[in-house]
């Protein structure tokens, strides 16, 4: 009973708050979760999910789904927070913060808590800068035909995906596992040798902008397609180099481009492989690099192809 009062409590308040409550369907919320969005909390600075995401689509609220912010309007302010100089019009309310100087903006719709909005900063043309926490969203990725995948293994798959994350082309790079027959692995499993998959990353790209043998010719350039037993200093059955292909075309890119190696002298160990099912690891294993500021330690580029 006492939760109940708690509950219908919290959504009164929230209901005066926003003004309106328009949805009757709210979300169920983690702990953490509850202490940003309706205790008005702040998530730790570089370790949100959507400060470094880079998918078309739009950003909605984590409590009822509204729609927020188009991916157009996101940009990189360094904050360590997702930033947008635009709204969905209508979707965000600003208000006077509890500290008196600051103003918070919360989804208009539950208003539950998204972060603040600052003015006259001069990041972009707007000179707006929504800083919102992650999990405050959700994303709804933009649904294109348009768009392929690529997978590779080549070691510990931060250093792949930090190399391939900024290449002209690309919209989203996961890293992940593939390979195994163990369902929904974590990390843990992975590593322990006994589940069969490698760290893979998953590459989204636009075929118009860069080619499939240009992503392959990068994954033969970053790692040492020789090393046998591992990467560099990671040795382990799970950062074995292999390309996981899709179809018979993209098989024979890869054994054209390992007839090139061969021809240079080289031992080339990468496996090619039919794709398996991918499983993202888990979300602190993503845009790892980007959120350290550092680089990798064991993926370094070698010029291999003309």
């Amino acid at each position: 009973m006492l939760k109940k009062i708690i509950s219908i409590a919290i959504l009164s308040f929230m209901s005066l708050y926003a003004g309106d409550l328009k949805v009757l369907n709210l979300n169920k919320l983690s702990s953490e979760e509850s202490r940003v969005i309706i205790k008005k909390g702040t998530e730790r600075a570089y370790s949100g999910k959507y400060y470094k995401y880079k998918k078309d689509g739009t950003y909605l609220c984590k409590w009822c789904d509204a729609p927020l912010y188009k991916s157009s309007s996101k940009f990189d302010s360094g904050c360590g927070w997702p930033s947008f100089d635009d709204e969905i019009p209508g979707a965000v309310k600003r208000v006077k913060d509890a500290d008196g100087f600051r103003t918070e903006i919360v989804c208009a719709n539950c208003g539950g808590h998204l972060g603040h909005v600052f003015i006259g900063e001069g990041f972009t043309d707007k000179n707006t800068r929504h800083c919102v926490n992650s999990i405050s969203l959700k994303f709804e990725e933009k649904k294109t035909d348009s768009f392929s995948k690529a997978y590779f293994a080549g070691g510990c798959f931060w250093g792949v995906e930090y190399h391939f994350e900024n290449l002209d082309g690309v919209s989203d790079v996961v890293s992940g596992f593939m390979g195994g027959e163990l369902k929904n692995p974590s990390y843990r499993d992975v590593v322990s040798g006994n589940s069969g998959h490698l760290e893979v990353v998953e590459i989204t790209y636009d075929p118009k902008k860069v080619t499939y043998e240009s992503l392959a010719k990068l994954f033969f350039e970053i790692h040492d397609p020789t090393q046998a037993n591992g990467q560099g200093p990671d040795i382990g059955s799970q950062y074995l180099s292999s390309v996981f292909v899709s179809n018979e075309s993209e098989r024979k890119t890869i054994e054209k481009l390992i007839g090139i190696l061969s021809s240079q002298g080289l031992k080339v160990a990468t496996k090619v492989e039919d794709k398996k099912a991918f499983y993202p690891a888990e979300n602190y294993h993503q845009d790892y690099y980007q959120r350290k500021g550092s680089q990798p330690y064991c993926h370094a580029y070698v010029k291999r192809f003309e």
